[in-house]
């Protein structure tokens, strides 16, 4: 019962180059759109369109760097110790 089955297809490769490109598009449009939102409502609603815009950015950048990560260690053989046993 708690043994693993061993998985059909091997796991996701990092791809570090679309990941970063993902994120620079993920970025851009939540930049962009935080940006205009927050100049159409202006005042002190407008800091808060800001404000979390901030906040959207660090989370897709969490995100994606959790992702690369998460794959990153799913390739990795399970009686690897260190990094260059890849």
């Amino acid at each position: 019962m708690g043994e693993s089955v061993p998985s059909e297809s091997p796991p996701p490769e990092p791809h570090l180059g679309s990941r970063i490109v993902v994120t620079w598009v993920e970025l851009t449009i939540a930049g962009l759109a935080g940006g205009i939102l927050g100049t159409t409502v202006g005042g002190p609603p407008g800091l808060v369109v800001y404000f979390a815009t901030t906040l959207v950015s660090v989370a897709i950048l969490l995100y994606n760097v959790n992702e690369l990560i998460r794959r990153w260690t799913l390739r990795r053989p399970e009686g690897a110790t260190t990094l260059d046993e890849d």
